[in-house]
């Protein structure tokens, strides 16, 4: 162990306790998405195409839940860190009242648009309808999503990190069996010599669809209920109208958050977008590695929960040491954990594509793009931790400009150029991708270097003070 500002393994205990359950979290919930992916692709190329086509928007509708939650996990951590457990609980109960507006203003835009969003995706006319009603019936439920996600975000910036994780853990198990039941008609499979009559709905990639749906419903519920019953940061008894007190804050670090996950989210949809102009094998293919890579960023997903919710305590509690022995410690753990995870993602690269799909066409162009992102894996690494930090502390302005350039000077734009002006395929796009990720890294890097993450660094700190009397957000 170093003392001072350096490296503390003393703190490699903490990390872990809030980093574990998200992964476990996450790893389960990316079983989900394999087995629902390799079901569904025993359907054929085109059920697996248009499951995936719009994917992207899942994405997007996601990032701007996620992003509200920011917010309140940035102002909840930062009282919890400070002792004010009473602001905490208030701050609780204003997620909830958000939670319901955004929850709501969401079913209706979606549903609403849910045959047009096909049609806006470029997906193939002979899928169009397929992937419409797939993505009517998984959005129906939008408001319990919603829940899971902000309100997971709560109990995590209380430290919390279990709760979401054994939430998670039966809506993953629930939505595999119900995928089991529904996608499937009845049959007889032979287990141990023995010949079982297993029944099913036969419903194909619709079953899919409720499977997801219901278990959204019961992920939502649960929620809500671990959240009311809190010990600490339970909103029983606190005041659900707006309060602007709350709000403004609680929106301050949330807003600059929300516009770079809608901007690289919306990226990302016409990004799929022109992948899915390449045809049916391009989109299927880019579907299938874009669920196989999800479970080697979960060591960075879980990091980033852990450096969030820690520097908002450390910021709370104004330990400028405990901030920077942080992020000194998390960095190079984070690094080293990707190092494995890109190593590993490149030699099972071929095999783990294989599980979802027989096209051997399908099975070649994943292969690839899977072992070319692999490489740069480490380096996606540090962009992760690093904005974790800054959101933990409420910065979340200067990450928003650098995934906007990123997104769209280099994903975009170059896979724009690369697909239909020079007429290039699918492991072009990915290419622009990588070098997406290798900008972010530079990008996050120099922030870090330089100092202007860290809200207790000199002029820095005098810069914060000014902007919070202000009711501004810094850099």
């Amino acid at each position: 162990m170093r003392s001072g500002n350096g490296y503390d393994r003393s703190m490699l205990g903490t990390i872990f306790t809030l980093a574990w359950p998200t992964m476990l979290e996450q790893l389960t919930q990316t079983a989900v998405q394999y087995i629902d992916t390799a079901m569904v692709g025993t359907l054929g190329t085109k059920a697996t195409a248009a499951v995936g086509a719009t994917g992207t928007v899942n994405w997007l509708i996601g990032s701007i839940v996620s992003a509200v939650g920011i917010g309140f996990l940035a102002f909840i951590a930062r009282q919890i860190g400070a002792g004010n457990q009473e602001r905490a609980r208030q701050a609780s109960a204003q997620a909830c009242s958000v939670t319901l507006a955004l929850g709501l203003v969401l079913t209706a835009v979606l549903l609403l648009n849910a045959r047009r969003i096909p049609v806006w995706m470029q997906v193939d006319p002979a899928i169009r309808d397929m992937a419409a009603r797939y993505f009517t019936i998984i959005y129906l439920p939008m408001l319990f999503r919603t829940a899971s996600i902000l309100l997971g975000t709560v109990l995590r910036s209380a430290g919390d990190t279990r709760t979401p994780m054994r939430i998670g853990l039966v809506v993953n198990g629930m939505n595999m069996l119900l995928n089991f039941l529904l996608i499937f008609p009845t049959r007889t499979v032979s287990i141990f010599s023995t010949e079982v009559l297993l029944p099913g709905a036969g419903l194909g990639v619709e079953g899919a669809a409720w499977a997801s749906a219901a278990a959204f419903v019961y992920g939502g519920a649960a929620m809500i209920r671990a959240l009311w019953k809190h010990p600490v940061i339970s909103p029983r008894g606190q005041r659900f109208e707006p309060r602007r007190e709350i709000l403004r804050p609680c929106f301050r670090v949330a807003l600059p958050n929300l516009a770079q996950r809608f901007a690289t989210s919306f990226g990302y949809v016409v990004f799929a977008s022109m992948i899915n102009s390449l045809g049916g094998i391009s989109t299927a293919a880019h579907t299938i590695a874009n669920t196989v890579e999800s479970l080697f960023y979960i060591p960075g997903w879980g990091m980033q929960t852990a450096a969030a919710t820690l520097s908002g305590n450390a910021y709370g509690a104004r330990d400028h040491n405990g901030l920077k022995r942080l992020a000194r410690t998390i960095l190079p753990l984070e690094v080293g954990l990707m190092v494995v995870s890109g190593g590993l993602l490149f030699a099972f690269a071929e095999p783990l594509v294989r599980l979802f799909s027989r096209d051997g066409d399908v099975i070649r162009l994943g292969t690839t793009v899977l072992r070319m992102v692999a490489v740069s894996e480490p380096f996606y690494g540090i962009p992760i931790v690093v904005e974790g930090l800054m959101q933990g502390v409420g910065k979340t302005t200067a990450p928003f400009v650098y995934n906007v350039i990123g997104m769209w000077a280099i994903r975009i734009t170059g896979t724009w150029i690369c697909t239909r002006m020079l007429g290039l395929g699918l492991v072009a796009a990915w290419g622009c991708m990588i070098g997406h990720n290798l900008l972010l890294c530079a990008f996050f890097i120099y922030h870090y270097v330089s100092g202007r993450w860290d809200p207790f660094a000199g002029r820095q700190a005098e810069r914060e003070q000014t902007a919070e009397a202000e009711g501004k957000q810094p850099v």
